[in-house]
């Protein structure tokens, strides 16, 4: 089943109203009227994001209460311990509110400390192991970045060790909230604030805001900031870890994410801290003169840096990470970001390594009965794989199958999953029922623990069970997965004619930026175009066109990147060649080379028009 590629009507005056009121060319103003910008105020409001658009901290539920217990501990010298989470989200985290506590602390020896958790020994979330050596330690307070909204065993353990407990998180609550002296989660019921889409680090770093304003206004006892320290120099210093994690965690490029994400990345275009200009450069940024040469985009973020960050607690500890980005040390922050380089690389070989065996395994799924054409869920597992990429990799599943995916690691006789799911069946709910199955033969539960959402699991089991959770899945997506989910339809953000393509046109399109999960990259249709040159094929898995709207007009360079596919077997495939019409869905580019530059159609995906 093919999917059908839609352009949704819009009101013509509401078009019309915003392209006057933003001076962006017509298309343009029909894909803000499309994505819900339909009036001149919001239209302005999506173009120009501002520190207006952040929201204050005291809005969030358990603030104050909040504030004034970790007041009270740096006043009493009380030892703290930051409780954060392996990925880029929790590291940031616990960088941004241990960089707030000690700018207060009166005293020059810090009073935090922080843990993060080894990946495959501890696994996520909060531990009483852990919390119970905290106290042993001394540790009087403890506060959770990026975890502890379900951490009901932990706060009991904080509490039975005669440890206050402030939870930061942003994940999604049960129906009660645990035990603790303030828990702040936008998500929680009762919180009056209005975004509920901040990542961990900005719901952590709402806490160090709050912190720091209230050492403005109550400085007695703390080494003083004053408020114009802390808007000029601090806050636009945290946007930057900010927008790392905003996009690293694919939150929604939404509302004050939006404005996050656009003043983070204006300040990342100026690296000062040591790790991160280091990792930056590592990440084949030019860095002249103190900032980055070149275009700078979200996209940058998501495949060059936040993976570097990432591979730490991949492969390896992320505490180096915390490191990276507080040392003052610029041969530490250089050494760190060099041991976070190659982490990296080991996790590319490693998933690498591990995804040539998966496509094996979907190659023989091709030819099994049923058939991978029949597949509801692909379950892919191995011996041995790196537990640290089995997420990524089940991404990848998903993307070259469009369904749901499972991929299982194996090691001494247990298994360790995450999956990945399409819109429309929901995960979690999937592998619930798994657990609830009752068969004449098999009662007993598949999983040892699992957890997740809609679109993303984990889960351990033993390995002599993957074959019952296969069955018993397959069972359950029966009739749960259409074609539909599988194929769904493409809505376009407007209809494009080549001779409305130009300049103009593509700096408009940027003004939308920073793109990404909930604003994604515009994607344009144009139909009836003709091939005017054979197929020009770019080191074998890619293709350039040129495309022809009308006989005589302007003729315009495409290119077709294989990155799930071989374009030009493809294109082989469907008969395309010099003077065929095609529909084409696409990207706007543009080639700034001084002789052959200009616009240019990034292909997303291409029809043979029918006859």
């Amino acid at each position: 089943m093919s999917s059908a590629w839609i352009v949704p009507e819009v009101d013509k005056l509401q078009v019309a109203e915003v392209a006057g009121a933003t001076g962006v060319p017509l298309p343009l103003a029909e894909m803000l009227v499309r994505r819900g910008f339909a009036t001149a105020h919001d239209a302005r409001a999506f173009l120009h994001p501002t520190r207006h658009d952040l929201h204050e901290p005291s809005l969030l539920l358990g603030m104050d209460a909040a504030v004034e217990r970790l007041r009270r501990a740096i006043l009493n010298s009380e030892p703290i311990l930051i409780y954060g989470d392996y990925d880029v989200d929790g590291t940031t985290a616990t960088v941004l509110l241990k960089t707030a506590i000690d700018r207060v602390t009166p005293s020059e020896q810090s009073l935090v400390r922080f843990h993060i958790p080894h990946r495959i020994r501890e696994g996520y979330g909060m531990q009483t192991a852990v919390l119970a050596g905290a106290a042993e330690a001394g540790i009087r307070l403890v506060i959770s970045v990026d975890t502890g909204i379900r951490a009901f065993a932990a706060a009991q353990e904080a509490k039975a060790q005669g440890m206050d407990l402030i939870v930061t998180d942003h994940h999604l609550p049960e129906s009660a909230v645990p035990d603790a002296v303030a828990v702040i989660n936008p998500n929680q019921p009762g919180c009056p604030y209005p975004y509920k889409d901040l990542c961990g680090a900005a719901v952590a770093c709402k806490l160090a805001e709050a912190l720091l304003l209230s050492v403005c206004d109550r400085p007695d006892g703390f080494k003083p900031i004053t408020l114009e320290a802390l808007d000029e120099k601090f806050l636009p210093s945290f946007m930057k870890l900010l927008a790392i994690a905003t996009i690293a965690d694919s939150m929604p490029l939404t509302g004050e994410n939006r404005a996050i994400v656009t003043l983070g990345l204006e300040q990342l275009r100026r690296p000062v801290q040591h790790g991160l200009r280091a990792l930056m450069q590592l990440s084949n940024f030019t860095i002249r003169e103190g900032k980055v040469e070149g275009e700078f985009t979200a996209r940058d973020v998501a495949f060059r840096i936040a993976p570097r960050i990432n591979a730490a607690g991949r492969m390896d500890t992320a505490s180096d990470v915390v490191q990276l980005f507080l040392t003052r040390d610029a041969q530490e922050g250089r050494m760190l970001a060099e041991k976070l380089h190659a982490l990296n690389a080991e996790r590319r070989e490693s998933e690498a390594t591990i995804l040539r065996e998966v496509e094996e395994t979907l190659a023989a799924m091709q030819t099994d009965d049923p058939g991978l054409e029949k597949q509801g869920v692909v379950v892919v597992d191995g011996e041995g794989w790196h537990r640290g990429v089995i997420g990524i990799l089940a991404s990848r599943v998903l993307e070259r199958t469009q369904r749901p995916a499972l991929v299982i690691a194996h090691e001494d006789g247990v298994a360790h999953g995450s999956g990945r799911s399409i819109e429309g069946f929901h995960l979690l709910d999937a592998i619930t029922a798994v657990q609830e199955m009752k068969e004449d033969a098999d009662k007993a539960p598949v999983f040892d623990r699992f957890g997740g959402h809609a679109y993303a699991v984990g889960f351990a089991l033993p390995s002599n069970r993957v074959e019952v959770l296969k069955r018993r899945l397959s069972q359950y997506a029966r009739g749960r997965i259409t074609s539909a989910m599988m194929s769904p339809d493409v809505v376009c953000d407007a209809e494009l004619k080549i001779a409305e393509i130009d300049s103009a046109l593509i700096a408009a399109v940027k003004r939308c930026e920073p793109f990404g999960n909930g604003n994604p990259e515009p994607t344009f249709v144009a139909w009836s175009l003709t091939l005017v040159e054979p197929v020009r094929v770019l080191k074998e898995r890619h293709a350039k066109l040129k495309l022809q709207q009308e006989e005589g007009g302007t003729a315009i360079a495409c290119l077709c990147w294989g990155r799930e596919q071989s374009w030009p077997e493809r294109l082989e495939s469907m008969g395309v060649r010099q003077g065929s019409v095609v529909d084409v869905l696409f990207r706007l580019r543009e080639n700034l080379h001084p002789d052959f530059g200009g616009p240019e159609l990034e292909i997303c995906d291409l029809r043979l028009k029918s006859s």
